[in-house]
């Protein structure tokens, strides 16, 4: 059903969040900064959907995702606003998955759950608790309990979602194997229909690398040896392995990304015909992605038939890229820019 040759997937992005996470280094910003530009960021994002939906109007659209941030620190007259308009913009006759990163339980409510559901066309859905551990979750800035995240999924349920993702983080700070094992145990209750298990990524632009390099700095915080964080960290992702082969959710993807703890990787797991279909095209690079909203990276698979240069190397290019700017107020004020800079682009 993944038309390749002749078909794109849409990421659209939303940049804010309930609060800014201690080891984020997405783009991200906490909605109480920006409450009051939040629907001219709306303006301006429409501005962009509309100009890709022109554009590909001849094209399949096989997958939709709305990430972030937290797409669901928008209200539910926003969220309203935002599908209606990608649901009159586009032909979703060939979209096989939508998708919308729910993500953190504190941005999430009845209204809200209702709204994405009422259109018909939101199928998946991610509820990300990250770990299931209280003391972890005041730690890293998650202003939730662990009851809201039970609350929030069995809401989800009780609505009619049947494809529920949910993401942990193994190495966060002051876990142990032991905390791991009871997240997994409660996220096995739950019984999600898809689970991403991510290794901690110390990126050198979150609040946590920043925190900790100025305690070393002072002396105050003993590093740990990489060999012991390799192995506490191996212990958590097995144990993760085993429960989701309890659950009946089987590996369908695996990436590693720069500076994770250990050189592990980030693995997700799915019962069958759950997999993440956008996941697996963004790492498989044979599909053209292209993304709206601040930050957002659209990336351009080039056709056989067509040869582009690398100026730097001088050998053919197989993939382009056009990079949106990150600050929600330059991406509001350059949506214009945006749009003929992706515009270049796709006449390549």
């Amino acid at each position: 059903k993944i038309d390749y040759e002749n078909g794109y997937s849409l990421y659209i992005g939303i940049p804010f969040c309930p609060s800014t996470c201690l080891y984020c280094s997405f783009t991200s910003y906490p909605l109480s900064m920006w409450k009051n530009k939040v629907d001219d960021y709306l303006d301006a994002l429409e501005k962009e959907i509309h100009f890709t939906a022109v554009k590909f109007q001849h094209k399949k659209l096989n997958s939709i995702y709305i990430g972030g941030g937290t797409p669901t620190t928008l209200n539910a007259q926003q969220l309203d606003r935002l599908i209606r308009k990608i649901k009159c913009s586009f032909d979703l006759q060939h979209c096989v998955e939508f998708t919308v990163e729910a993500g953190r339980p504190d941005s999430i409510t009845k209204d809200k759950l209702e709204v994405l559901k009422k259109h018909g066309i939101v199928g998946r859905i991610s509820i990300n608790p990250q770990t299931m551990q209280q003391k972890t979750l005041d730690i890293i800035g998650r202003r939730h309990t662990v009851e809201d995240i039970r609350r929030v999924y069995g809401m989800a349920r009780e609505i009619g979602f049947d494809n529920i993702n949910m993401d942990l983080i193994a190495g966060l700070p002051d876990e142990t194997v032991e905390d791991m094992q009871d997240t997994l145990e409660q996220i096995k209750e739950m019984a999600p229909d898809s689970l991403t298990v991510h290794a901690l990524a110390m990126k050198r632009a979150s609040r946590m690398t920043q925190e900790q390099k100025k305690a070393q700095e002072r002396g105050e915080l003993a590093k740990n040896s990489e060999a012991e964080t390799a192995s506490t960290l191996s212990q958590m992702i097995e144990l993760a392995s085993n429960y989701a082969k309890q659950m009946g959710l089987e590996p369908y993807y695996l990436y590693r990304q720069k500076n994770i703890a250990g050189n592990f990787e980030n693995v997700g797991y799915a019962k069958v015909d759950k997999a993440g279909i956008y996941n697996i095209l963004i790492m498989e690079e044979k599909q053209s992605i292209i993304a709206v909203g601040a930050g957002a990276s659209t990336k351009v698979v080039i056709s056989d038939d067509k040869v582009i240069i690398d100026p730097k190397t001088g050998n053919p290019k197989k993939i382009v890229r056009a990079e949106n700017v990150r600050d929600i107020q330059q991406y509001i004020s350059r949506i214009d820019e945006m749009i003929e800079r992706k515009g270049e682009l796709l006449w390549h």
